[in-house]
Protein backbone atom coordinates (compact mmCIF):
# COMPACT_ATOMS: atom_id res chain seq x y z
CA UNK A 1 0.00 0.00 0.00
CA UNK A 2 1.27 3.48 -0.91
CA UNK A 3 0.75 6.34 1.54
CA UNK A 4 2.23 9.76 2.33
CA UNK A 5 3.22 10.45 -1.27
CA UNK A 6 4.68 13.96 -1.32
CA UNK A 7 6.86 16.06 -3.64
CA UNK A 8 10.52 16.01 -2.67
CA UNK A 9 13.32 18.50 -3.33
CA UNK A 10 17.00 17.57 -3.11
CA UNK A 11 18.56 20.11 -0.73
CA UNK A 12 21.91 19.29 0.84
CA UNK A 13 22.83 21.61 3.69
CA UNK A 14 25.94 23.76 3.57
CA UNK A 15 27.25 22.21 6.78
CA UNK A 16 27.47 18.80 5.07
CA UNK A 17 29.41 20.27 2.14
CA UNK A 18 31.77 22.13 4.45
CA UNK A 19 32.42 18.94 6.40
CA UNK A 20 33.18 17.14 3.16
CA UNK A 21 35.74 19.75 2.14
CA UNK A 22 37.34 19.60 5.58
CA UNK A 23 37.72 15.84 5.33
CA UNK A 24 39.19 16.09 1.85
CA UNK A 25 41.77 18.58 3.08
CA UNK A 26 42.78 16.17 5.87
CA UNK A 27 43.27 13.13 3.63
CA UNK A 28 46.04 10.69 4.59
CA UNK A 29 47.47 9.19 1.41
CA UNK A 30 48.81 5.63 1.24
CA UNK A 31 52.29 4.68 0.09
CA UNK A 32 52.23 2.99 -3.32
CA UNK A 33 54.92 1.29 -5.38
CA UNK A 34 56.32 3.88 -7.79
CA UNK A 35 55.20 3.29 -11.36
CA UNK A 36 52.57 0.69 -10.42
CA UNK A 37 49.74 2.66 -12.06
CA UNK A 38 46.41 0.87 -11.71
CA UNK A 39 47.92 -2.60 -11.19
CA UNK A 40 47.21 -2.74 -7.44
CA UNK A 41 44.03 -0.69 -7.53
CA UNK A 42 43.17 2.96 -8.10
CA UNK A 43 46.17 5.00 -9.26
CA UNK A 44 47.46 7.46 -6.64
CA UNK A 45 48.30 10.28 -9.05
CA UNK A 46 44.84 10.21 -10.62
CA UNK A 47 43.18 10.11 -7.21
CA UNK A 48 45.12 13.12 -5.96
CA UNK A 49 44.12 15.17 -8.96
CA UNK A 50 40.46 14.14 -8.72
CA UNK A 51 40.30 14.85 -4.99
CA UNK A 52 41.83 18.29 -5.52
CA UNK A 53 39.16 19.01 -8.13
CA UNK A 54 36.49 17.74 -5.73
CA UNK A 55 37.78 20.02 -2.98
CA UNK A 56 38.30 23.20 -4.99
CA UNK A 57 36.28 23.18 -8.22
CA UNK A 58 33.40 20.71 -8.08
CA UNK A 59 30.06 22.52 -7.75
CA UNK A 60 27.44 20.38 -6.02
CA UNK A 61 24.92 23.22 -6.16
CA UNK A 62 25.04 23.21 -9.95
CA UNK A 63 24.49 19.46 -10.02
CA UNK A 64 21.69 19.74 -7.48
CA UNK A 65 19.88 22.26 -9.67
CA UNK A 66 20.06 19.82 -12.59
CA UNK A 67 18.75 16.98 -10.43
CA UNK A 68 15.83 19.11 -9.24
CA UNK A 69 14.66 19.74 -12.81
CA UNK A 70 12.92 16.38 -12.48
CA UNK A 71 9.80 15.73 -10.42
CA UNK A 72 10.91 13.92 -7.26
CA UNK A 73 8.67 12.31 -4.66
CA UNK A 74 8.89 10.35 -1.44
CA UNK A 75 6.23 7.86 -0.47
CA UNK A 76 5.73 5.17 2.14
CA UNK A 77 5.20 1.77 0.54
CA UNK A 78 4.40 -1.05 2.98
CA UNK A 79 6.23 0.89 5.67
CA UNK A 80 9.33 1.60 3.54
CA UNK A 81 10.07 5.23 2.66
CA UNK A 82 10.88 5.26 -1.06
CA UNK A 83 12.21 8.11 -3.16
CA UNK A 84 11.36 8.16 -6.86
CA UNK A 85 11.23 10.32 -9.96
CA UNK A 86 7.96 10.33 -11.88
CA UNK A 87 8.14 11.81 -15.37
CA UNK A 88 4.76 11.95 -17.08
CA UNK A 89 5.02 11.06 -20.75
CA UNK A 90 3.95 12.87 -23.89
CA UNK A 91 1.33 11.68 -26.33
CA UNK A 92 -2.06 10.14 -25.77
CA UNK A 93 -1.08 6.79 -24.24
CA UNK A 94 2.37 6.79 -22.61
CA UNK A 95 3.30 3.30 -21.47
CA UNK A 96 4.01 2.92 -17.72
CA UNK A 97 7.62 1.89 -17.19
CA UNK A 98 9.56 1.40 -13.96
CA UNK A 99 13.35 1.58 -14.37
CA UNK A 100 15.58 0.28 -11.59
CA UNK A 101 19.21 1.27 -11.14
CA UNK A 102 22.11 -0.77 -9.80
CA UNK A 103 25.29 -0.53 -7.71
CA UNK A 104 27.41 1.57 -7.38
CA UNK A 105 24.85 3.76 -9.08
CA UNK A 106 21.62 5.48 -8.15
CA UNK A 107 18.70 7.21 -9.82
CA UNK A 108 21.36 9.51 -11.33
CA UNK A 109 22.16 6.77 -13.84
CA UNK A 110 18.82 7.39 -15.54
CA UNK A 111 18.79 11.18 -15.92
CA UNK A 112 19.81 11.05 -19.59
CA UNK A 113 17.27 8.40 -20.56
CA UNK A 114 14.24 9.69 -18.64
CA UNK A 115 13.44 12.62 -20.98
CA UNK A 116 14.21 10.54 -24.08
CA UNK A 117 11.76 7.88 -22.97
CA UNK A 118 9.06 10.24 -21.73
CA UNK A 119 9.29 12.81 -24.52
CA UNK A 120 10.61 11.19 -27.71
CA UNK A 121 9.41 14.08 -29.87
CA UNK A 122 11.99 16.35 -28.21
CA UNK A 123 14.73 14.12 -29.63
CA UNK A 124 13.39 13.58 -33.13
CA UNK A 125 11.20 10.62 -32.16
CA UNK A 126 7.52 9.73 -32.33
CA UNK A 127 5.34 10.76 -29.35
CA UNK A 128 3.48 7.47 -29.77
CA UNK A 129 6.63 5.83 -28.32
CA UNK A 130 6.36 7.81 -25.06
CA UNK A 131 6.58 6.22 -21.61
CA UNK A 132 5.30 7.25 -18.21
CA UNK A 133 8.65 6.84 -16.45
CA UNK A 134 9.05 5.95 -12.77
CA UNK A 135 12.61 5.68 -11.41
CA UNK A 136 12.71 4.62 -7.75
CA UNK A 137 15.79 4.64 -5.57
CA UNK A 138 16.46 1.17 -4.17
CA UNK A 139 15.85 0.94 -0.41
CA UNK A 140 18.91 2.27 1.37
CA UNK A 141 20.17 4.16 -1.69
CA UNK A 142 20.17 7.95 -1.99
CA UNK A 143 16.92 9.32 -0.54
CA UNK A 144 15.16 5.98 0.06
CA UNK A 145 15.35 5.03 3.72
CA UNK A 146 17.51 2.04 4.72
CA UNK A 147 15.69 -1.08 5.81
CA UNK A 148 15.44 -1.41 9.59
CA UNK A 149 15.27 -5.20 9.51
CA UNK A 150 16.70 -8.16 7.60
CA UNK A 151 15.45 -9.44 4.28
CA UNK A 152 15.34 -6.38 2.00
CA UNK A 153 16.41 -8.42 -1.02
CA UNK A 154 15.43 -8.08 -4.72
CA UNK A 155 12.32 -10.21 -4.21
CA UNK A 156 11.06 -7.93 -1.44
CA UNK A 157 11.95 -4.84 -3.50
CA UNK A 158 9.99 -6.26 -6.44
CA UNK A 159 6.94 -6.43 -4.17
CA UNK A 160 7.46 -2.80 -3.16
CA UNK A 161 7.72 -1.73 -6.80
CA UNK A 162 4.49 -3.51 -7.72
CA UNK A 163 2.70 -1.72 -4.91
CA UNK A 164 4.34 1.61 -5.73
CA UNK A 165 3.20 1.34 -9.35
CA UNK A 166 -0.31 0.28 -8.29
CA UNK A 167 -0.46 3.26 -5.95
CA UNK A 168 0.44 5.52 -8.88
CA UNK A 169 -2.43 4.02 -10.87
CA UNK A 170 -0.60 1.32 -12.83
CA UNK A 171 -1.87 -2.19 -12.10
CA UNK A 172 0.05 -3.41 -15.16
CA UNK A 173 3.31 -1.92 -16.32
CA UNK A 174 6.66 -2.57 -17.99
CA UNK A 175 10.03 -2.94 -16.26
CA UNK A 176 13.62 -2.23 -17.27
CA UNK A 177 16.93 -2.57 -15.50
CA UNK A 178 20.55 -3.58 -15.34
CA UNK A 179 22.67 -4.82 -12.44
CA UNK A 180 20.38 -4.91 -9.35
CA UNK A 181 17.70 -3.45 -11.57
CA UNK A 182 17.80 -6.66 -13.59
CA UNK A 183 17.38 -8.75 -10.44
CA UNK A 184 14.44 -6.71 -9.17
CA UNK A 185 12.79 -6.64 -12.60
CA UNK A 186 13.27 -10.40 -13.00
CA UNK A 187 11.65 -10.95 -9.61
CA UNK A 188 8.66 -8.91 -10.73
CA UNK A 189 8.30 -11.24 -13.70
CA UNK A 190 8.62 -14.37 -11.58
CA UNK A 191 6.54 -13.36 -8.57
CA UNK A 192 4.00 -10.93 -10.05
CA UNK A 193 3.43 -12.09 -13.63
CA UNK A 194 0.00 -10.50 -13.80
CA UNK A 195 1.48 -7.05 -13.23
CA UNK A 196 4.22 -7.24 -15.86
CA UNK A 197 3.49 -6.44 -19.50
CA UNK A 198 7.05 -6.80 -20.68
CA UNK A 199 10.62 -6.87 -19.41
CA UNK A 200 13.71 -5.22 -20.88
CA UNK A 201 17.14 -5.99 -19.41
CA UNK A 202 20.67 -4.83 -20.17
CA UNK A 203 22.18 -7.37 -17.76
CA UNK A 204 21.39 -10.88 -16.57
CA UNK A 205 21.49 -11.24 -12.77
CA UNK A 206 24.65 -12.91 -11.50
CA UNK A 207 22.63 -15.16 -9.18
CA UNK A 208 20.34 -16.36 -11.99
CA UNK A 209 20.45 -20.10 -12.48
CA UNK A 210 17.90 -21.84 -14.70
CA UNK A 211 16.72 -25.35 -13.96
CA UNK A 212 19.42 -27.85 -15.00
CA UNK A 213 18.04 -31.01 -13.41
CA UNK A 214 16.34 -34.07 -14.88
CA UNK A 215 14.83 -33.36 -18.28
CA UNK A 216 16.72 -30.13 -18.89
CA UNK A 217 18.55 -29.63 -22.17
CA UNK A 218 22.29 -30.36 -21.77
CA UNK A 219 24.54 -27.32 -21.63
CA UNK A 220 25.82 -26.19 -25.01
CA UNK A 221 29.35 -25.14 -25.86
CA UNK A 222 28.62 -21.41 -25.47
CA UNK A 223 26.92 -21.96 -22.12
CA UNK A 224 29.84 -23.97 -20.75
CA UNK A 225 32.28 -21.32 -21.94
CA UNK A 226 30.18 -18.60 -20.28
CA UNK A 227 30.03 -20.38 -16.93
CA UNK A 228 33.80 -20.84 -16.99
CA UNK A 229 34.41 -17.21 -17.91
CA UNK A 230 31.98 -16.04 -15.24
CA UNK A 231 33.81 -18.07 -12.61
CA UNK A 232 37.14 -16.65 -13.75
CA UNK A 233 35.73 -13.13 -13.65
CA UNK A 234 34.46 -13.50 -10.10
CA UNK A 235 37.77 -14.95 -8.96
CA UNK A 236 39.77 -12.07 -10.42
CA UNK A 237 37.31 -9.16 -10.11
CA UNK A 238 34.73 -10.16 -7.51
CA UNK A 239 36.43 -9.26 -4.23
CA UNK A 240 34.08 -6.30 -3.77
CA UNK A 241 31.01 -8.55 -4.11
CA UNK A 242 32.36 -11.17 -1.74
CA UNK A 243 33.13 -8.53 0.91
CA UNK A 244 29.73 -6.88 0.53
CA UNK A 245 27.90 -10.21 0.58
CA UNK A 246 29.66 -11.50 3.70
CA UNK A 247 30.77 -8.59 5.94
CA UNK A 248 29.25 -5.40 4.48
CA UNK A 249 29.10 -3.50 7.76
CA UNK A 250 32.81 -3.95 8.50
CA UNK A 251 33.69 -2.35 5.18
CA UNK A 252 31.10 0.36 5.78
CA UNK A 253 32.99 1.94 8.67
CA UNK A 254 35.82 2.99 6.37
CA UNK A 255 33.63 4.03 3.43
CA UNK A 256 31.26 6.02 5.65
CA UNK A 257 34.10 7.86 7.41
CA UNK A 258 36.42 8.65 4.48
CA UNK A 259 35.18 10.43 1.34
CA UNK A 260 38.41 9.54 -0.44
CA UNK A 261 37.96 5.88 0.45
CA UNK A 262 34.39 6.05 -0.85
CA UNK A 263 35.58 7.68 -4.06
CA UNK A 264 38.21 5.00 -4.65
CA UNK A 265 35.68 2.19 -4.07
CA UNK A 266 33.21 3.60 -6.61
CA UNK A 267 35.71 5.02 -9.10
CA UNK A 268 37.36 1.64 -9.61
CA UNK A 269 34.05 0.15 -10.77
CA UNK A 270 33.20 3.06 -13.06
CA UNK A 271 36.57 2.57 -14.75
CA UNK A 272 36.71 -1.22 -14.82
CA UNK A 273 33.11 -1.87 -15.89
CA UNK A 274 32.69 0.80 -18.56
CA UNK A 275 33.77 0.88 -22.17
CA UNK A 276 36.57 3.37 -21.54
CA UNK A 277 39.76 1.42 -22.40
CA UNK A 278 41.18 2.18 -18.96
CA UNK A 279 40.67 5.96 -19.12
CA UNK A 280 37.57 6.62 -17.07
CA UNK A 281 37.06 10.18 -18.29
CA UNK A 282 36.51 8.94 -21.82
CA UNK A 283 33.10 7.90 -20.51
CA UNK A 284 32.47 9.91 -17.36
CA UNK A 285 33.56 13.46 -16.67
CA UNK A 286 34.95 14.49 -13.30
CA UNK A 287 31.62 16.15 -12.53
CA UNK A 288 29.65 12.99 -13.32
CA UNK A 289 31.94 10.83 -11.16
CA UNK A 290 31.88 13.24 -8.25
CA UNK A 291 28.12 13.81 -8.40
CA UNK A 292 27.59 10.08 -7.93
CA UNK A 293 30.06 9.85 -5.08
CA UNK A 294 28.87 13.04 -3.39
CA UNK A 295 25.31 11.70 -3.44
CA UNK A 296 26.44 8.59 -1.58
CA UNK A 297 28.46 10.75 0.84
CA UNK A 298 25.83 13.34 1.78
CA UNK A 299 23.11 10.70 2.20
CA UNK A 300 25.41 8.36 4.16
CA UNK A 301 24.02 5.36 2.28
CA UNK A 302 27.04 3.32 1.19
CA UNK A 303 26.51 0.93 4.12
CA UNK A 304 22.86 0.23 3.34
CA UNK A 305 23.57 0.09 -0.41
CA UNK A 306 26.33 -2.50 0.02
CA UNK A 307 24.11 -4.56 2.31
CA UNK A 308 21.91 -5.51 -0.64
CA UNK A 309 24.65 -7.98 -1.64
CA UNK A 310 24.32 -9.71 1.73
CA UNK A 311 20.54 -9.96 1.47
CA UNK A 312 20.51 -11.10 -2.16
CA UNK A 313 23.05 -13.86 -1.56
CA UNK A 314 20.59 -15.52 0.80
CA UNK A 315 17.83 -15.59 -1.79
CA UNK A 316 19.35 -16.13 -5.26
CA UNK A 317 17.34 -16.44 -8.46
CA UNK A 318 17.46 -20.21 -8.87
CA UNK A 319 14.59 -21.50 -10.94
CA UNK A 320 12.66 -24.69 -10.31
CA UNK A 321 11.59 -27.01 -13.09
CA UNK A 322 9.11 -25.22 -15.34
CA UNK A 323 9.72 -21.85 -13.70
CA UNK A 324 10.57 -18.92 -15.97
CA UNK A 325 9.69 -15.32 -16.75
CA UNK A 326 6.74 -15.67 -19.13
CA UNK A 327 6.31 -12.01 -20.01
CA UNK A 328 7.97 -10.99 -23.29
CA UNK A 329 11.61 -10.13 -22.65
CA UNK A 330 13.95 -7.89 -24.58
CA UNK A 331 17.64 -8.44 -23.84
CA UNK A 332 20.37 -6.05 -24.88
CA UNK A 333 24.05 -6.87 -24.39
CA UNK A 334 26.78 -4.25 -24.61
CA UNK A 335 30.19 -4.87 -26.11
CA UNK A 336 32.24 -4.48 -22.92
CA UNK A 337 29.81 -6.01 -20.42
CA UNK A 338 31.41 -8.92 -18.60
CA UNK A 339 30.56 -11.64 -17.95
CA UNK A 340 27.94 -11.62 -20.72
CA UNK A 341 25.49 -14.53 -20.79
CA UNK A 342 24.77 -16.17 -24.18
CA UNK A 343 21.25 -16.33 -25.53
CA UNK A 344 20.69 -20.09 -24.94
CA UNK A 345 21.50 -19.65 -21.24
CA UNK A 346 19.10 -16.71 -20.93
CA UNK A 347 16.30 -18.43 -22.86
CA UNK A 348 16.20 -21.25 -20.32
CA UNK A 349 14.54 -18.85 -17.87
CA UNK A 350 13.25 -15.91 -19.91
CA UNK A 351 10.75 -15.62 -22.77
CA UNK A 352 13.19 -13.79 -25.04
CA UNK A 353 11.41 -12.12 -27.96
CA UNK A 354 14.14 -9.59 -28.84
CA UNK A 355 17.93 -9.96 -28.56
CA UNK A 356 20.22 -7.03 -29.37
CA UNK A 357 24.02 -6.91 -29.28
CA UNK A 358 25.30 -3.34 -29.18
CA UNK A 359 28.71 -2.51 -30.69
CA UNK A 360 29.91 -0.45 -27.76
CA UNK A 361 29.18 0.37 -24.13
CA UNK A 362 29.71 -1.44 -20.85
CA UNK A 363 27.93 -2.08 -17.57
CA UNK A 364 26.45 1.41 -17.16
CA UNK A 365 24.27 1.34 -20.26
CA UNK A 366 21.98 4.26 -19.43
CA UNK A 367 24.94 6.58 -18.81
CA UNK A 368 27.31 5.27 -21.46
CA UNK A 369 24.96 4.78 -24.40
CA UNK A 370 21.63 6.47 -23.59
CA UNK A 371 20.59 6.89 -27.24
CA UNK A 372 21.26 3.24 -28.15
CA UNK A 373 19.56 1.95 -25.01
CA UNK A 374 16.50 4.12 -25.46
CA UNK A 375 16.09 3.11 -29.09
CA UNK A 376 16.18 -0.56 -28.13
CA UNK A 377 13.65 -0.02 -25.34
CA UNK A 378 11.32 1.81 -27.72
CA UNK A 379 11.66 -0.88 -30.39
CA UNK A 380 11.04 -3.73 -27.96
CA UNK A 381 7.94 -2.28 -26.32
CA UNK A 382 6.35 -0.89 -29.49
CA UNK A 383 4.47 -4.12 -30.35
CA UNK A 384 3.26 -4.48 -26.75
CA UNK A 385 1.54 -1.12 -26.47
CA UNK A 386 -1.86 -2.45 -27.44
CA UNK A 387 -1.95 -4.54 -24.26
CA UNK A 388 -2.74 -1.48 -22.11
CA UNK A 389 -5.25 0.16 -24.39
Amino acid sequence: MLTECRPFVVDVGEAALNDLRRRLEATRWPFVIPGSGWDYGVELAYMKGLVEYWRTAFDWREQQRAINRFAHFQAVVDGARIHFIHERGSGESPLPLVITHGWPGSFLEMLDVIPRLAHPERFGGDPRDAFEVVVPSLPGYAFSAPAAERGMDPKRIAELWVRLMAGLGFERFCAQGGDWGASVSTRIGLCFPGALMGLHLNYIPGSYRPFLGDGAQPLGKDEKAFLESAQNWYESEGAYAHAQATRPDTLAYALTDSPVGLLAWILEKLRDWSDCDGTVERRFSKDVILTHVTLYWVTGTIASANRLYYEAKRNPIQLAKGERVEAPCGIVTLAKEAPAAPRPWVERGYNVTRWTELPRGGHFAAMEEPELLVEDIRSFFRPLRGAVR
